[in-house]
């Protein structure tokens, strides 16, 4: 049966238009006063331009790999001050266990942008010397190839990681990280140059020039917060919320990205930023579980300092990356009838759904120019499904952290939905891709329809 012949049973839908809900979708406006002091308390601003510095002219991805890196180079700071956490009753192996896993999460998220390098990094070639030690980077070392080439290692002299694997409470970790970046960067054009071995001799990036690391850890403090001396729940919650805040703003990059593609047609690549979009968003949702291990009492007398109230939502709401990055997740809707080739009907007919279902179903749909069409648009809904996801799950750990009385957790099940937060209404809002939606519907409709005419 052809796709137009499914679509005759189909009910109007388009991407375009409103689709039929029992709410309407939240405004996602923050407090500016909020966002002000949130801002304030994780140094934003100052975090805010050594993201966006561009110094390195003719590295095309540099607003977007930096961010990533520097985001890692703050889980090594992360891991430093856990270990170094004196109070008997913190959990140290499920911190490092955690905090080994994010990494490794970054590392095989930052290896997928490299990956994608338009050329230009600052690299520093290490065939280039000759086999000769510079006098001022003890951190070199000589070593030859197969071939008998002398080859110098060089390795970052202001990153964390290397100090890690030298000390004993972290060599461990620090050497599961090491390895972790040596595997995840074979496809990659350089190193990192963090003390892996990088085997195949590549050109290291100069790492300490890109990411910065002791401006970057001249903000590990947060004024206005807690003064009581080691109060480690205070550096905790200021060291994950910056590395969420890293990842925004890489998203934002990207999600920017993918509108440069779409427009220029470029199905497939788009795809790829779509893929890790989603990616990033189920790496939000592991950073913001390691408040799972903080101490009740630790944490909830920070929060009365820090003035964190919960008769609404969201504490994630005060970040207005975070804000924006949701809304242009959601806008991609609109992007939907462009990659089909069709124009929405004004009316709310099922133009776009049918253009779906000729897609998904047609015997050429790899052919012509629609090779990774069908990709996007399940990119573009695995997108939605994370978001769902990590907001759905930011509920939950607000219940589980600060109590379900204080944090409304189940407050969806008892009151109007209009009344419900920002946060609760995202998961209850209906598919932002109703086309896609009815198309798959319909489409799964014909394929059962079709099995008694196999017997």
């Amino acid at each position: 049966m052809a796709a137009s012949e499914i679509s005759s049973r189909s009910s109007p839908a388009s991407d375009s238009k409103s689709h039929p809900a029992t709410i309407a979708a939240p405004p996602l406006v923050n407090d500016a006063s909020a966002t002000a002091a949130y801002e304030h308390y994780l140094r934003l601003p100052e975090l805010t331009k050594l993201w966006s510095s561009e110094n390195f002219s003719q590295w095309s991805n540099e607003s977007v790999i930096k961010p990533p890196l520097q985001a890692l180079e703050i889980t090594f700071r992360f891991i430093s001050l856990v270990l170094a956490d004196s109070r008997p009753y913190a959990n140290h192996r499920e911190w490092k266990q955690r905090l080994q896993s994010l990494a490794a999460h970054q590392v095989e998220l930052i290896a997928t942008l490299c990956e994608e390098d338009g050329g230009g990094a600052p690299v520093a070639d290490l065939g280039s010397c000759k086999g000769l030690l510079s006098r001022d980077r003890s951190s070199q070392e000589m070593w030859k190839t197969p071939d008998t080439t002398s080859v110098v290692s060089r390795t970052s002299e202001a990153s964390l990681l290397p100090r890690l694997a030298t000390w004993e409470k972290s060599a461990d970790v620090a050497s599961v990280i090491l390895f972790q970046i040596e595997s995840r960067m074979q496809r990659c054009p350089f190193a990192f140059g963090l003390g892996e071995p990088n085997l195949a001799g590549k050109p290291t990036l100069e790492y300490d020039l890109v990411v910065r690391p002791l401006a970057l850890h001249a903000l590990k403090r947060s004024p206005g917060g807690s003064k009581e001396p080691r109060n480690h729940e205070d550096q905790a919650v200021c060291t994950i919320h910056q590395i969420l805040e890293s990842w925004l703003f890489a998203a934002r990059q990207l999600l920017a990205r993918i509108e440069r593609r779409i427009q220029g047609k470029e199905w497939a690549q788009a795809a790829r930023d779509c893929w890790l979009i989603e990616r990033v968003w189920k790496l939000l949702s592991e950073a913001d579980d390691l408040h799972m291990l903080m101490d009740p009492d630790d944490f909830l007398h920070l929060k009365s300092k820090l003035v964190i109230t919960t008769d609404s939502d969201a504490y994630c709401f005060r970040s207005a990356a975070l804000v924006q990055v949701t809304s242009s997740c959601k806008e991609l809707k609109q992007r939907v009838p462009s990659i089909l080739g069709v124009e929405a009907d004004p009316n709310g007919g099922p133009r776009v759904q049918g253009a779906a279902m000729r897609l998904f179903h047609g015997r050429r749909r790899g052919d012509g120019d629609n090779p990774g069409k069908i990709d996007l648009l399940q990119a573009l809904q695995a997108v939605e499904v994370a978001l769902r996801r990590f907001f759905f799950a930011y509920r939950q750990l607000v219940a589980a952290v600060m109590g379900s009385l204080q944090a409304s957790g189940n407050r969806a099940m008892f009151v109007a939905s209009e009344s419900l937060d920002p946060a609760s209404q995202l998961f209850l809002e209906p598919p932002y891709f109703p086309s896609l939606d009815a198309a798959k519907t319909f489409l799964g409709d014909f394929w059962q329809q079709q099995k008694p005419k196999r017997r």
